[in-house]
């Protein structure tokens, strides 16, 4: 299957706001899932299924075990290669985490792996990809620090071409004691990326240097959140005028517009993920946009629910919509399929990853019957196949 330069463009913006890779036109594909772990529980590394939409079925393809917790995962924008990070130490000599790449086979999904490079700092928990597919960026939450790697021919990892430490800390004791950098998204034309450091409670802005990788502060090198807000993770508006960020210590979306030359952001909106009533333990994870960016969501562990928002168009503000519970506890990422049509969240603390049917015109959504048990389930990345 051959899609168009307009739909590869489209596809390539998903990737960078969301890690997925889709595509929708008429002719037939198979649907892979990549789900990574952390390590408890059983769990046995990265699984691979395949999904039948028509039946709701997940089907077991694979499981790969050369890391321990393989938390986070994304995928190449030309859909062939998969990037992996671990806390696993790299070597005997090197305990720094180990970021993995991996070929995918295009007509089963399965994995091979092609090369793994150290992170170059402690407790990496988040992996994006360059729209251009030139370079992965790591963030490393232990050590709060992030590194660019390129991406080689064969889709294998350079060592790092950049290392970059955050300093500095914020107002909760616990938890912002030093930077803890969370997740890095690359903006659609892969100029800027946007460094949300929990730990320093800012959204760091980095120009690339197409060239070498090489990252330098943007004209406005980063927009502050609000202190103890501790931002997460990131996501754009498909127009790229809006962003949205995910403050996990305050369980609340910070809404920005962006300037698409400098690069800047400006705060113009911050709205609390859970109701008002509601009084036990709550923090933000994962944030994503429907693909017609008509929805926000954003996951509540604590609250267990996907909190959903209307977006307006004109202004990128947000409307509540309502909440949905994710029968399971500890939704730490979701995926939104690039047709709108489902919507799989993985419940970290129950094992499972759970799918549920979206209504394109409400943004709501309804439990769809389905649920595969999967041991500390964390990330989950869907995969169209052509066949």
């Amino acid at each position: 299957m051959k899609s168009s330069n307009a739909l590869n463009l489209f596809f390539a913006s998903l990737i960078m706001a969301s890690g997925i890779w889709g595509c929708t036109d008429e002719t037939d594909y198979k649907e892979i899932i990549y789900v990574g772990t952390f390590n408890t529980r059983g769990s046995e590394g990265l699984y691979v299924y395949e999904f039948d939409r028509d039946e709701l079925s997940f089907t077991p393809i694979q499981i790969i075990s050369d890391r321990t917790g393989p938390n986070f995962q994304t995928i190449h924008p030309n859909g062939q290669y998969l990037y992996s990070v671990s806390s696993d130490a790299f070597s005997e000599d090197n305990r720094d985490g180990t970021v993995s790449a991996y070929r995918i086979n295009q007509e089963t999904g399965e994995l091979t792996l092609i090369n793994e490079q150290s992170v170059e700092g402690r407790g990496p928990c988040h992996v994006s990809v360059d729209p251009h597919g030139e370079f992965a960026y790591v963030s490393n939450y232990g050590s709060g620090n992030l590194t660019v790697h390129r991406i080689n021919a064969d889709g294998g990892l350079s060592e790092a071409v950049d290392v970059v430490q955050h300093e500095g800390g914020s107002i909760n004791e616990q938890r912002q004691n030093q930077p803890r950098m969370h997740s890095i998204i690359p903006s659609a034309d892969g100029r800027f990326i946007y460094a949300s450091d929990l730990g320093i409670d800012k959204v760091m802005i980095y120009e690339v240097d197409r060239g070498t990788g090489k990252l330098s502060p943007a004209p406005t090198p980063y927009v502050e959140n609000v202190p103890g807000s501790g931002p997460r993770h990131f996501t754009f508006h498909p127009s790229g005028d809006f962003a949205y960020s995910a403050e996990e210590l305050s369980h609340t979306v910070a809404v920005f517009s962006v300037d698409k030359s400098t690069g800047a952001l400006e705060q113009i909106q911050r709205v609390n993920m859970v109701p008002d009533d509601f009084e036990g333990r709550n923090s933000a994870a994962d944030i994503h946009t429907s693909p017609d960016g008509r929805f926000l969501y954003a996951s509540n562990r604590g609250h267990e629910s996907l909190v959903i928002y209307e977006i307006d168009a004109s202004t990128g503000l947000l409307t509540l919509v309502g909440h949905e519970h994710t029968r399971g506890e500890h939704p730490r990422n979701f995926s939104v399929d690039p047709n709108g049509e489902f919507v799989m969240v993985a419940n970290m603390n129950r094992d499972n990853v759970v799918l549920f049917r979206r209504n394109n015109d409400t943004g709501e959504m309804t439990f769809a019957g389905t649920e595969v048990h999967i041991p500390a389930a964390v990330c989950v990345t869907p995969l169209f196949l052509p066949m």
